[in-house]
């Protein structure tokens, strides 16, 4: 019998931070070179074990380089030195970039493998199987019909592509992007939670008749049909999941009006209710999408609002503020973000500060444009 202790990780002792002890290298540092003895400043992260700092040296040497004869000022073997030292930093620096900053275990030839590592794809090809054509409609959406007798219906696959523009906006730190994908990804979390409770809902009036000897199953298409998903961002396959959801529940509730457990007035407003409301989600996301991508604003970032910004950036604010008005200021900020996001910028805390301000003020600006309107609703 093997005992369990003898194979258990050991235990680690977290410490807790204030009891670190922090050891920083003596604020002058000494040495033996191909020059003679020197003394030199230290840095706590130097790069080098005995602390050498480059920086301080280079300041306190900078005179130096203005020299036509500096081997004949005192200071030469320190300045030798500093010479020597940034060449051993730029020779590190360039191994290595070369050898992929693997562990000294690992070969040159094996490392540089990875430069050439492929992308991820998929195994096999994704896809969706579906049943009702309300489903299928939803998916593929409507354009508008020659003879004009029907309206247009903006579909998931054009708001998958909505959104992936968006994604890809957020890399040039769009703040709207950031404010549509929320959007978007808040429907998609609500309208999932009410496919999931009307499909629970109906299935429950269906299961209330096994107890009295009728077993019902879930209509099902006697040809469903498999849809190819080539989705390249996330949001596509979150959409994707809606459009299976809200077939399933299509499914059930005409099993219900099927098995006599609905009328037929009832099961179709069901349906209607929620596919008008799936629509209307889908509007907004292609009015985001429709002034976004317009030629004026297709380069907003948050620079743009910043007291810093140049003219074209003040007119891209200012256009896109009398647009959609203005973005709520945890989202300007930063602090609210979408589920995933391509923006990678590292903020300092006083950009960060600034942003939040500036977020806050156009909030405000927003709402004081707001309150005449309504004092004149009132007054009407």
């Amino acid at each position: 019998m093997s005992n369990d202790a003898s194979v258990r990780a050991p235990r680690r002792t977290a410490q807790v931070p204030s009891q670190r002890k922090k050891i920083d290298p003596p604020p002058i540092g000494a040495a033996e070179t191909d020059w003679g003895h020197i003394e030199f400043l230290t840095e706590p992260n130097s790069p080098f074990g005995d602390g050498y700092s480059i920086e301080k040296e280079q300041a306190a040497l900078a005179d130096m380089d203005a020299m036509d004869e500096p081997d004949k000022d005192p200071r030469w073997a320190r300045y030798a030195a500093l010479q020597e030292r940034k060449e051993r930093l730029e020779k590190a620096r360039l191994t290595y970039r070369l050898d992929q900053g693997a562990n000294e275990q690992v070969q040159y030839i094996e490392a540089n493998q990875i430069r050439s590592l492929g992308r991820l794809v998929n195994e096999a090809e994704d896809s969706m199987l579906l049943h009702t054509k309300e489903a299928f409609r939803l998916f593929m959406g409507r354009r508008k019909d020659p003879d004009g007798k029907y309206q247009p219906i903006i579909g998931i696959k054009f708001c998958a592509a909505a959104l992936r523009s968006f994604w890809v906006q957020t890399a040039h730190d769009n703040p709207y992007a950031d404010w549509a994908l929320l959007r978007a990804s808040q429907g998609l979390q609500q309208f999932g939670q009410e496919l999931q409770q009307l499909a629970e809902t109906h299935l429950g009036k269906l299961r209330q008749m096994e107890a009295k000897g009728l077993s019902y199953s879930v209509l099902k298409s006697a040809d469903p049909k498999s849809v190819s998903l080539q989705f390249t961002s996330p949001y596509g396959y979150m959409l994707a999941e809606l459009v299976v959801d809200y077939d399933y529940t299509v499914r059930v509730i005409k099993t219900a009006v099927r098995k006599g457990r609905l009328t037929d007035a009832e099961g179709h407003d069901v349906i209607r209710n929620i596919t008008r409301r799936i629509r209307g989600w889908s509007e907004e996301i292609a009015r985001f999408n429709r002034f976004l991508w317009r030629p004026e604003l297709s380069r907003l970032c948050r620079a743009d609002f910043l007291p810093s910004a140049d003219e074209e950036g003040k007119k891209r604010a200012e256009a896109v503020t009398a647009i959609f008005g203005a973005v709520p200021a945890d989202i300007f900020a930063g602090k609210v973000l979408p589920p995933h996001t391509r923006r990678h910028t590292q903020l300092t805390e006083a950009e960060r500060a600034l942003l939040a301000r500036v977020g806050e003020e156009l909030a405000m600006a927003e709402q004081d444009a707001a309150e005449p309107d309504a004092a004149t609703d009132a007054l009407v």
